[in-house]
């Protein structure tokens, strides 16, 4: 991570667009630490299929492995960080909304529509990430463009997506 922002600070990239591709990166690095259950480093068809399923209610197992060997760039059958980047990032406009709407409910613990600095520090230690409630405060203040201490999903969706 440090040496992407080096690269960002070479090219002139603002730090707005640092930070907000910087929090990209981690959140999908975080998704994809979440999705490989065995820690291995990649994504199985088996694991995609899984949190699929958890998420939505699932696919079929030809369709994951089809999309796996679509995006799959070294031919191994699984799914590494990069090929996982490929899969958040690819599809449509409303496929990523979707998406964006399913990662956001991971965040939204308690239904409220919106994450809280609590809900936030409690996805974040799911995730094995500790953080302190200031922290939270701080990550979500970055984003809070109405200033109410919370992140609605057009906020978060602004911070995923720039």
């Amino acid at each position: 991570m440090e040496d992407l922002a080096a690269i960002f600070d070479y090219l002139g990239a603002s730090s707005v667009v640092v930070e907000l591709t910087m929090n990209k990166c981690s959140a999908y690095n975080r998704v994809f630490q979440q999705f490989d259950e065995d820690k291995d480093g990649k994504i199985s068809a088996l694991e995609l299929c899984r949190c699929i399923e958890s998420i939505s209610g699932g696919l079929p197992m030809e369709e994951v492995e089809t999309v796996i060997e679509s995006l799959d760039s070294d031919g191994d059958g699984l799914l590494g960080l990069e090929d996982f980047v490929g899969l958040m990032e690819n599809g449509s406009e409303e496929e990523k909304i979707k998406d964006l709407r399913e990662a956001f409910k991971m965040y939204d613990t308690d239904g409220a529509e919106c994450i809280t600095p609590k809900s936030l520090k409690s996805m974040l230690s799911r995730l094995g990430e500790s953080r302190t409630l200031e922290e939270c405060v701080a990550m979500i203040n970055q984003f809070d463009l109405d200033g109410n201490g919370v992140l609605n999903f057009e906020e978060f969706k602004v911070m995923m997506i720039q």
